[in-house]
């Protein structure tokens, strides 16, 4: 057991409004999570870093005494700590949830992302999207699934974000929990049909590899339902080839990134 370490997990915690809040700012799974708090595992060094970055306290420090480290935080300014409703910008990001949650009901749930691969040119690539409705408002998780070689196991790379509805478009932003390096932005066409099937629109950030250039893609969401077998869909979620017969026709056609003559900007198309 590390009854120690829980302990002064679970307190530098305590700061927070949530154990949930705490999970999803530092981008961890709460089951994962929980595991540490119970004192039945350690976290592995680069998790345990991130915790540390994240609270702004020390490895060593976090490893103290309970007793000791709880007067250690004390008489340390917290301040990673601040309550949501003291932060400067609650008001706006408060403004911004009232008035762009309503009419997201009818779009949660399940989506395959498509898109040319930004990070392997020439290549499309499928994730998997969730939108869900929280107490605070709508939140997503985008998740993307890469096997860089045959033999090796998956790779999933895990963005949070959240959703909003304005007038008539959705807009999303997220982050890669990972690394932390890269924002991403999407925007939406809604669909006015009373059965939701596909949403098209465009998709903002930087391509993974060393020179990380801003990119612009087509993008294309399919809309699975409310309630799916999550590892059958992340099976189907990887790079392909442009011909591949996996990909059908109409999406391969709604991605492909080509200007006409007299488009001025790259837009999106119904």
């Amino acid at each position: 057991m590390n009854e120690d370490f829980a302990r002064n997990l679970r307190l530098l915690c305590s700061y927070y409004r949530s154990i949930a809040e705490v999970c999803r700012r530092i981008g961890i799974n709460r089951p994962q999570f929980n595991r540490y708090l119970s004192g039945r595992h350690l976290p592995a060094a680069n998790t345990l870093r991130r915790f540390c970055d994240f609270f702004g306290v020390e490895e060593h420090e976090i490893m103290l005494p309970s007793a000791q480290f709880q007067r250690l935080v004390q008489v340390r300014p917290r301040s990673g700590a601040v309550p949501a409703s003291n932060a400067p910008e609650a008001p706006h990001l408060a403004r911004l949830r009232e008035i762009g949650s309503a009419g997201l009901d009818k779009y949660l749930g399940y989506y395959f992302e498509t898109y040319l691969s930004m990070a392997c040119p020439g290549r499309i690539l499928r994730t998997l999207v969730c939108l869900e409705q929280r107490e605070e408002g709508i939140y997503y998780q985008r998740t993307e699934r890469l096997i860089e070689h045959p033999r090796e196991k998956a790779y999933h790379g895990i963005y949070l974000g959240t959703a909003h509805f304005l007038t008539d478009r959705i807009f999303l932003t997220d982050y890669e929990t990972l690394t932390g390096l890269e924002i991403t932005q999407t925007i939406l066409f809604p669909s006015f049909k009373n059965r939701v099937t596909r949403l098209a629109g465009l998709k903002l950030g930087v391509s993974g590899s060393g020179e990380r250039m801003p990119c612009c893609a087509r993008v294309v969401y399919e809309y699975l339902g409310p309630r799916i077998d999550v590892r059958r869909a992340l099976r189907l979620c990887g790079l392909y080839e442009m011909d591949d017969p996996q990909i059908d026709e109409a999406t391969r056609l709604a991605v492909v990134n080509t200007s006409t003559a007299g488009e001025w900007h790259f837009r999106a198309r119904f």
